[in-house]
């Protein structure tokens, strides 16, 4: 072996740990106020599900897009759902995964796909129950989050463009 090859590397691994030791890791802030501290409310009623998924399929239907529309209350417990014709079996429970997720960690789905693809953050997949695919997004009534809407069966950009227009249809 070509002892200045070996030296050669051990000085790269030797520069590359004391870079790395000195990069501060950002999940040590400790900041001064809870992230996405949104009080529950009242679950949302099953009349306010049913308008929020046929303000989405209204929207999807705009567009020709075959989605699956899940809306669950603020325990993420499923309370209302439409499979539109010809949308994708497997993102049946996606959509409700979606919403379950937004409902109980209390943000919109795209955090996670956020923290992920641009943070590197890829500690967020151990944790239990994430879906790190925009689509799934808290309801917020009176600043009190009282479910979640979550679609699936496009592309993520697809299914949080038919979400948006779920919640509006809620206003």
């Amino acid at each position: 072996m070509n002892f200045k090859a070996l030296l050669s590397g051990l000085t790269l691994v030797s520069a590359s740990m004391a870079c790395n030791a000195q990069q501060p890791n950002p999940l040590d802030t400790v900041p001064d106020k809870m992230p996405f501290d949104v009080p529950y409310g009242e679950p949302i009623s099953l009349d306010r599900a049913e308008v929020a998924i046929k303000a989405a399929v209204a929207e999807a239907k705009k567009h020709n897009w075959k989605l699956n529309v899940a809306v669950v209350d603020s325990g993420g417990n499923l309370v209302a759902f439409q499979r539109m014709d010809g949308a994708q079996l497997a993102s049946i429970q996606v959509s409700e995964h979606k919403a379950r997720a937004a409902a109980t960690f209390r943000r919109e789905t795209k955090a996670f796909e956020n923290a992920i693809q641009q943070n590197n953050a890829l500690y967020v997949m151990t944790l239990d129950g994430i879906v790190a695919s925009r689509g799934g997004i808290p309801i917020v009534v009176d600043g009190k989050l009282i479910g979640a809407i979550g679609c699936s069966g496009g592309t993520g950009s697809q299914d949080e463009v038919v979400c948006k227009a779920g919640l509006d249809g809620l206003k």
